[in-house]
């Protein structure tokens, strides 16, 4: 089995229909798809998300997921999947809103995107230490 494939199943001028198959789900088009940016849907069990929505993929999004819990985080965890609980498909944007959206809190180079430490103070991946004179 191929990782996804995309089948059309139904057109009308530009607007399509689809089954989307990953290796996880079978996907019908177009789709609900909850919102886990973190990795899971907050405030429902994800055997509700299955049982009782008949969710077949999750969104999440990348920058959050780097900040919080991050890499470190979901690789110790055994991955997306295990960390979330989730086992049908998940989907993981690209992150690449925030660059856009954090103008204050980034800066942009050649090698790509910069975001200050001011962030990263926020959610505690910095800890900031001051020395005292005693």
């Amino acid at each position: 089995m191929k990782p996804i494939d995309w089948k059309v199943t139904a057109q009308d001028g530009e607007a399509r229909t689809g089954i989307l198959q990953t290796r996880r789900s079978v996907i019908e088009t177009p789709v609900f798809m909850p919102v886990g940016t973190q990795g899971t849907v907050k405030g429902i069990r994800p055997e509700w998300l299955e049982d009782e929505l008949d969710a077949r993929i999750i969104l999440g999004n990348t920058y959050h997921l780097w900040l919080r819990p991050g890499i470190e985080t979901i690789r110790k965890l055994g991955g997306l999947h295990k960390f979330s609980t989730w086992n049908r498909s998940l989907l993981t944007d690209s992150g690449g809103f925030q660059v856009f959206s954090l103008t204050d809190l980034r800066k942009l180079t050649e090698e790509g995107v910069e975001f200050s430490e001011e962030i990263l103070k926020i959610i505690g991946k910095i800890q900031i230490t001051s020395k005292t004179n005693s």
